[in-house]
């Protein structure tokens, strides 16, 4: 009993702080909490985050505050069509001692950090793209056949502009299932925008405040993973993600018919972790059936794709997912 009510006061503190770090990630990312809301939830569940919008959107600037709320030390590249692996990575140089000896040295990248941004991340070729994707999974790299470790945490947070595809590589399906949800930045509503018009053309701007440090958001991401997870919640993922597959006995027709592959086991891997963060979010201590159909988008868009015959019918791959969570959400609470 005595560990179960530790356990409550544990998540309880830990939404509190989530709740606090919000706060002062929107002093400056102004108006876009469910934005802030996705982010943060990529990154108390240890994963990595896409953002996908125009530019002038705050993108990079949210991920700046991030850092400094979260107490990471933090890194940009700019992906170009010009950028190499080893400008990611690091590379190793030779270097004359005073003595004349010679002996070649590791100048680390900047990947070597806590928390790192892929500025468009789809401008560079597939093979630079290709340099994160050992990075991203098992948080190393390997440089002349020696493994470097990187620093704890680690997390991506790739951007994307949706609308700009001259001169771009689009991500190849298994650096995009790397990334635990896909998160679009919207334009701000109308007063929202006001309030970024008076908080950024003044003479001083806002301050964000730490509120994590990079200890004690470790320490928050194997907490969330010591929530509980109700039976019926497991069931409603397991059944929306097998759903979302063309051809498993539990997908609807109109799955069948203009999906053209589904997720896999990760998408699963992804509902369970972040339902708990969002639950967190709104000060509740396990996740309900609401939290699963919330997170299916983020988690499941990039982890599937339309047919070219849906496409042509102008069918859009969210509408489908918000369509096969309601089935399955209908179906669990007929049952």
């Amino acid at each position: 009993m005595a560990q179960a009510e530790n356990l409550v006061a544990e998540i309880e503190a830990l939404g509190a702080k989530m709740v606090e770090a919000e706060a002062s990630i929107t002093k400056r990312f102004i108006g876009q909490k469910r934005v802030v809301d996705l982010v943060m939830s990529t990154l108390v569940c240890g994963g990595h985050g896409l953002l996908i919008g125009l530019p002038g959107l705050g993108k990079t600037r949210l991920v700046e505050t991030l850092g400094t709320v979260m107490g990471l030390s933090e890194a940009r590249v700019q992906f170009t069509p010009d950028l190499m692996p080893a400008d990611i990575l690091g590379s190793e140089v030779l270097e004359t001692g005073a003595d004349g000896s010679r002996a070649f040295k590791f100048i680390e990248g900047p990947v070597f950090c806590q928390l790192l941004m892929a500025d468009e991340i789809n401008r560079a070729s597939p093979r630079t793209q290709s340099a994160l994707l050992q990075a991203m999974q098992e948080r190393s790299v390997t440089i002349a056949g020696q493994p470097h470790a990187l620093p704890e945490p680690f997390h991506v947070l790739a951007t994307q502009n949706p609308i700009e595809q001259e001169g771009t590589y689009p991500l190849p399906e298994a650096q995009l299932d790397r990334f635990l949800l896909r998160i679009d930045v919207d334009y701000p509503e109308r007063g929202a925008e006001r309030d970024i018009l008076l908080a950024t053309t003044g003479v001083q701007e806002a301050q964000a405040h730490p509120v994590f440090t990079a200890e004690e958001l470790m320490a928050a991401q194997r907490l969330v993973r010591r929530m509980p997870v109700g039976e019926a919640v497991m069931e409603l993922i397991l059944d929306l993600v097998r759903a979302c597959r063309p051809g498993e006995a539990e997908a609807p027709e109109f799955v069948t018919q203009s999906v053209g592959w589904g997720p896999g086991p990760r998408a699963a891997q992804g509902l369970m972790l972040t339902v708990r963060a969002r639950a967190l979010l709104q000060g509740r201590l396990a996740p309900s059936a609401e939290d699963v159909v919330a997170m299916a988008r983020p988690v499941l868009s990039h982890r599937m794709a339309l047919t070219f015959a849906a496409r042509a019918r102008g069918e859009d791959l969210g509408a489908l997912i918000d369509r096969v969570a309601g089935t399955v959400t209908q179906v669990e609470a007929a049952a």
